[in-house]
């Protein structure tokens, strides 16, 4: 038996906002996606837990098996695992966003743009290297990850330092959302000549040349320390394998022991590669893993922007990828189990994640379960409810192998 789960990040919504009553997953064709809602389990499903924020790093650990309330201990330290950074017990890590900010004046700045305009990972590690070379010392060192997402390891920091999450103050003045607690003057101050090492940056010069947003500062979030995950074959008797193009499910993977693949064109964006990543889905289970978990971030980071067409499209493209991974294992008369559904809802009204149960999926081909449901947020609601993320891939083990 193989066992695949789809995970189309925050493709769920509300019904309000740009489309009125209606949301991105209703309006999108997804033939494929309704299909195996209709034969196999719907329903919905808390990823968060309470009293936890709802994060992507808290909401994919849940769904991949792992209580966030026993093994969370911070999002950047995920993603220093992908990155290759070999963390010290006492070390802190911090997620680096490169952001666009109004203007020079730190206090009065708006926030522009989150990922200064999808900055490319070419050009984000030039500046990434400046920063180190400027800001680095024995104690803060930076390092490149993808695209606008980064790393800084803080060799003397604690957890009583307060940040916020960029994406979640887009177009709002950032001085109330700058640093506070224990050091905060120090990151602030970190930012503060940021913006000073990047402002008549070539690569910002460039970008802005080309009508592209520049990366005209850093901003801190994401602190934790170093993570202690059990190995996923351990824990489930299952061969994993990830195909992500973000840092943090991909060290999520790592921290657990899986197989990560690797798909060239991969950018976590809509211009990410999403045959490429069905193919090695499919690549990966005939080289033997019994479990594949492939997500894709597009449809987050078009909430994010607000942009609502591009939401449609990246699930239509989500759809794609689920309809080639079903047609290729019917082809080859594989006995498998497949669930959909996303980490969290984003939804475009709000621009940031909430902590709403999200609808899922499942579908095995040996066993009818005919919900007779399509896979939208007002249908699945007929279906069952899962009180933790986990129950996802245990329901994928038991119930539908009946």
């Amino acid at each position: 038996m193989k066992y695949i789960i789809v995970l189309g990040d925050g493709m769920a919504d509300y019904h309000r906002g740009p489309l009125g009553n209606a949301t991105p997953l209703e309006k999108a064709s997804k033939p494929y996606m309704d299909m195996l809602a209709k034969k196999g389990m719907t329903g919905l499903v808390q990823t968060i837990p309470d009293g936890m924020q709802p994060a992507s790093d808290v909401a994919n650990l849940s769904v991949m098996g792992y209580d966030p309330k026993a093994y969370y201990s911070g999002r950047s330290p995920l993603e220093a695992l992908s990155i290759g950074i070999d963390m010290d017990e006492k070390d802190i890590a911090m997620r680096v966003n490169l952001v666009t900010l109004s203007d020079d004046k730190l206090e009065d700045s708006v926030m522009i743009d989150y990922s200064a305009g999808e900055i490319t990972t070419q050009e984000a590690d030039i500046l990434i290297k400046d920063l180190e070379k400027e800001l680095g010392n024995q104690r803060f060192s930076f390092y490149t990850g993808t695209s606008y997402r980064h790393c800084l390891i803080d060799k003397e920091g604690t957890l009583e330092t307060q940040f916020t999450p960029p994406h979640d103050i887009i177009g709002k003045k950032v001085g109330e959302y700058l640093p506070k607690g224990k050091d905060a003057e120090i990151f602030r101050e970190l930012i503060q000549k940021s913006i000073q090492i990047l402002k008549d940056h070539p690569v910002n010069k460039k970008r802005k040349e080309n009508g592209k947003n520049p990366a005209t500062a850093i901003w801190f979030w994401g602190a934790g320390t170093k993570p202690n995950l059990a190995p996923f074959e351990e824990k489930y008797s299952l061969k994993g394998a990830v195909i992500s193009a973000v840092d943090l499910i991909k060290g999520i993977a790592r921290g657990a022991g899986m197989k990560v693949y690797e798909v060239e064109g991969a950018t976590g964006n809509m211009d990410t590669n999403f045959l490429g990543k069905a193919e090695a889905a499919i690549k990966a289970l005939k080289e033997g893993s019994d479990f594949v978990y492939l997500h894709i971030e597009a449809p987050d980071e078009c909430s994010h922007q607000g942009d609502y067409k591009n939401k449609i499209r990246a699930i239509e493209k989500v759809d794609e990828v689920v309809g080639f991974i079903y047609e290729s294992l019917k082809k080859e008369n594989a006995r498998f189990v497949i669930a959909v559904l996303c980490d969290h809802a984003t939804p475009l009204v709000l621009r940031t994640h909430t902590s709403d149960p999200v609808p899922f999926l499942i579908y095995s081909s040996v066993k009818d379960y005919n919900s007779g449901l399509i896979y939208t947020e007002r249908e699945v609601k007929k279906g069952v409810f899962f009180d933790k993320g986990e129950k996802i891939i245990k329901t994928m083990l038991k119930e539908v192998n009946r």
